[in-house]
């Protein structure tokens, strides 16, 4: 069996291990190729060598591809680059076709049009990814980027309502359920079993030290009892869009 090339195109640096680190190393683990394109930050940031480490724990040996601009309320993260919101649409979609042209993903996996949770970078990104993909294939546009090339499958990682449910009273005790997010069960066109590959997701999670001493939510879910821990980084959820008939199975 051929595994499909895979490119993973995130809005900053923890998104791929925390939403698809068992993807990741899943796939690695059956002999797949894996790019991870990062859409904020730079190189010599703090949080690009943590990326770089997250991404050996998960078996990703390339490095990163890093769009280079500002992560919505870092400014620092890309000195002198504008918000990745604020950048030209155009241009972003160029950047990210010369790389689809350049590794020729069968698969692209991505946020939800609802970014999982609204996160503005996160929706940007699945616009952007979702872009990308269908000027990749045309051969027309952006001619200096190389040779078309036909993504197959759009994978959208999306948050499954049961994971709300499970975490509800302890992270969003004061809120209402109709204001989680969360997708219905029978959106969710594929429950990935990752269960294998939960060490390698968890250090790869705790690999980005600066984000999990942050993040509230982050460290609060890293700190949940063995069997809920394990059922929520166990399973990895997609909403899927096939860009050709049949398109490409994860």
């Amino acid at each position: 069996m051929t595994v499909p090339r895979l490119m993973c195109v995130h809005a900053h640096p923890d998104d791929e291990s925390l939403w698809t680190g068992g993807t990741i190393a899943r796939h690695v683990a059956l002999g797949g190729d894996v790019t991870v394109v990062t859409t904020t930050w730079v190189p010599g940031t703090s949080r690009h060598g943590e990326l770089c480490q997250a991404l050996g724990e998960l078996g990703v040996t390339r490095e990163p591809i890093m769009l280079g601009y500002a992560d919505e309320g870092v400014p620092l993260s890309a000195p002198n680059s504008p918000r990745f919101c604020d950048g030209r649409f155009d241009k972003q979609v160029r950047e990210l076709v010369t790389h689809i042209r350049r590794f020729k993903p069968e698969i692209i996996v991505t946020y939800d049009p609802a970014g999982i949770y609204g996160h503005r970078d996160h929706v940007h990104t699945n616009r952007l990814a979702c872009a990308a993909a269908d000027a990749a294939a045309i051969p027309m546009l952006h001619r200096s980027t190389g040779p078309a090339w036909r993504v197959r499958s759009l994978y959208l990682s999306t948050i499954p309502e049961w994971m709300i449910e499970d975490v509800a009273d302890d992270f969003f005790p004061n809120i209402s359920r109709y204001a989680l997010p969360g997708t219905p069960t029978a959106l969710v066109d594929l429950s990935l079993d990752v269960s294998e590959w939960i060490p390698q997701k968890t250090k790869a999670i705790l690999s980005h030290r600066s984000e999990v001493e942050r993040s509230y939510m982050i460290s609060s879910l890293m700190k949940l009892p063995e069997p809920r821990l394990s059922r929520l980084l166990g399973t990895e959820c997609y909403i899927r869009r096939d860009l050709v008939p049949g398109g490409s199975d994860l």
